[in-house]
């Protein structure tokens, strides 16, 4: 089956088409809202049989990839408030694919479903449960496409999985289960990340709402002004803080899995940045992780980069998030197969 996956971003529409064996047959990168070159791309590549979409938010309804009709369009149009960014380009997409190519089926694809399987004791917010109830306040989790590329692809039973780019995650699976994620809510919780400040304490949005700072203002600097972008004039601090916040959250995982049989770097960060790595990896020898110097210098694509007799493998995957998507479509038209 040759599938097209749109992945539309807040600030990008990417275009794969993948043939039966996964091969990429044609690649577009475009801006999400030139409909000229959208359709030109779409008319110059072969006829798929179906087509993917990655949806960010699924909420807790959208728990599998699920065909597009229009009661599925209404309800992620409904979640938008969740995913302001996200949630619109994944809908322009859909609608815009949908009708270049109107008889092809189309499948939504979700980062939340990968984290659907989380226990309640991970999914909870200690919050008031009536607040809990009417606003459907817990823990989603993001990336999941990635994480559950990445921990696949690592063929391992327990598994840290860390999306590390422009936003970062990671996740804790075992035999291919996800069982904790350090994003929640929204993607500001968890790690530091580029733009994203990661975990703060909640009192300290409280000051500073009570301190005359607008809420508009709290949301700019906690997901746009924060993280790594800071104006800071002392950079290494900076990355002092997102090692040690990613160190932290990586411990955190494996005492949800109970042990550590594989780390795994994907992502932008994750794939191309030894140093961080290395450092990453030089706080956590207590739990097995061990890097060969060379390996993790050389690393392209996917490789091991652990030590010889390290008692857990550390891999460096590339992110491919199009294939995932893919074999979404491809498990669900299976179950469900078209006329």
């Amino acid at each position: 089956m040759r599938v097209l996956v749109v992945n539309a971003g807040s600030s990008s529409l990417k275009l794969r088409l993948l043939g039966a064996g996964d091969e990429l047959e044609a690649e577009h990168d475009l801006t999400p809202d030139d409909r000229d070159a959208l359709a030109a791309a779409l008319a110059e590549l072969p006829m798929p049989d179906a087509v993917g979409h990655r949806v960010v938010h699924g909420g807790e309804r959208f728990r599998n990839a699920v065909l597009v009709d229009d009661a599925v369009v209404a309800a992620l149009t409904a979640l938008t408030d969740l995913a302001p960014l996200h949630q619109p380009a994944a809908l322009d997409g859909i609608a815009a694919v949908g009708r270049a190519l109107p008889d092809v089926p189309a499948v939504a694809c979700f980062d939340t479903a990968f984290h659907a399987t989380l226990p309640p004791a991970a999914t909870t917010y200690a919050l008031p449960q009536p607040w809990r109830e009417r606003f459907g306040l817990r823990r989603y989790g993001f990336h999941g496409l990635s994480h559950a590329y990445a921990s696949r692809r690592a063929a391992a039973g327990r598994v840290v999985s860390c999306h590390l780019g422009a936003g970062a995650s990671l996740a804790a699976v075992r035999d291919g289960v996800c069982v904790d994620t350090t994003m929640g809510f929204t993607p500001m919780e968890g790690l530091v990340m580029a733009t994203r400040s990661g975990s703060v304490d909640p009192g300290l949005v409280l000051w500073l709402l009570r301190h005359d700072v607008s809420a508009a203002a709290v949301e700019q600097g906690l997901d746009r002004d924060g993280g790594l972008a800071r104006d800071d004039a002392d950079t290494r601090l900076a990355l002092d803080v997102y090692i040690h916040r990613l160190r932290a959250g990586i411990a955190a995982m494996v005492a949800a899995l109970g042990g550590l049989d594989a780390l795994v770097f994907t992502g932008g960060v994750g794939e191309h940045a030894p140093e961080i790595r290395a450092r990453t990896a030089a706080g956590l020898g207590f739990l097995g992780v061990a890097l060969d110097e060379e390996a993790n210098a050389r690393a392209t694509a996917d490789a091991e980069i652990g030590a010889p007799g390290a008692a857990a493998r550390t891999i460096v995957v590339t992110a491919r998030e199009d294939l995932e998507v893919a074999r979404g479509v491809r498990l669900l038209l299976a179950r469900s197969p078209q006329p």
